[in-house]
């Protein structure tokens, strides 16, 4: 796969912490950079979803779905 390099600007703070952590220091910093960024849009996509869902059924399910408690009675 094709990587583009960028330039990222960070605070001398956060940056230190990060170096000092073993796991970056073993995996490196754009491999970290990387997944910190991939679970970051995933978490948006999620949110995403579940807004598309409250805008699609609202508050309340449809009335479609009104008789289904009746409906799992049997497993009781």
């Amino acid at each position: 796969m094709y990587m583009k390099a960028i330039q990222v600007t960070i605070d001398e703070g956060l940056l230190e912490r990060l170096d000092n952590c073993q796991q970056v220091r073993s995996r490196g910093r754009s491999a970290v950079f990387r997944e910190a960024v991939d679970a970051y849009l995933a978490k948006l996509e999620a949110e995403e979803i579940d807004r598309a869902y409250e805008v699609g059924y609202g508050a309340a399910p449809p009335e479609e779905f009104d008789d289904w408690p009746a409906e799992a009675a049997w497993l009781g």
